[in-house]
């Protein structure tokens, strides 16, 4: 098993790729808290897990807005040490640039980035100590540009910097960092967020996934995560992985 033995955090795991992560990771052996603000859906992840792996997960419902929060749920997931960490929980909102509110944009970026943030310094000193690392969720929209979709897009610059900054950090400490860039993936987040009405779709489909067959599932993602959080990955730090169907490829 990939992680047996270890402890890790998986945070947005009540649905999607979160939820995927954490399924992937039990199953392979990890010992986990998963959080999200959703409780409901926490819950509903735990069973799963509970039913495919037989284990039971910490599970802690926290604000990502509130950075207090998020030092609290790193306190619980490392009270028996910490190995891995999965930042997985975010938001998307897509609109007009011109009409964008900056609250809106305020509010992405604490969820999108700063609690990225706040959450792998309140992991460090623990993952210092277990030589362990850290998968953020970036996106290809931190790689490109993508229309009405400006600020998600700042945000997600953003974890791309704060990955490659620590991985350049910690590196010789021996914690590695690296963020996952995801395509279009059907979850329920992306599925109810839809763009605004009126946009020009032949532009919003220059970023469509061109090579394989259509948008990813949560799952291709969970694979992603649980490679570069193994020791498979050892040699790697500092480097954004795309799965995306072929979108960033022309």
């Amino acid at each position: 098993m990939l992680f047996a033995g270890k402890k890790a955090l998986v945070t947005g795991a009540a649905s999607g790729i979160g939820r995927a992560t954490a399924i992937r990771f039990a199953a392979e052996g990890a010992s986990l808290t998963i959080g999200d603000r959703n409780l409901a859906g926490l819950e509903e992840t735990a069973a799963m897990i509970a039913a495919a792996s037989g284990t039971a997960p910490v599970v802690q419902a926290y604000d990502a807005t509130d950075y207090a929060s998020c030092r609290a749920l790193v306190d619980t997931a490392a009270r028996e040490g910490l190995d891995i960490v999965c930042n997985i929980a975010g938001l998307l909102k897509w609109g007009r640039s011109e009409t964008f509110a900056a609250e809106d944009f305020d509010l992405l970026m604490h969820v999108n980035a700063t609690s990225v943030f706040v959450i792998c310094q309140a992991a460090m000193p623990h993952l210092l100590k277990s030589k362990g690392n850290i998968v953020n969720t970036a996106s290809t929209a931190a790689l490109q540009g993508q229309p009405y979709n400006a600020a998600y897009s700042a945000s997600k610059h953003a974890v791309a910097a704060i990955t490659k900054g620590l991985a350049i950090e910690y590196a010789a400490a021996g914690v590695r960092i690296n963020a996952v860039c995801p395509g279009h993936v059907i979850t329920p987040m992306t599925e109810n967020t839809p763009p605004p009405e009126g946009v020009d779709w032949a532009l919003m489909m220059r970023n469509a996934p061109k090579l394989l067959d259509g948008s990813c599932a949560p799952e291709d993602i969970a694979e992603m995560f649980a490679f570069l959080a193994s020791d498979k990955a050892r040699k790697i730090t500092g480097s954004l992985f795309t799965v995306d169907g072929g979108q960033l490829a022309g």
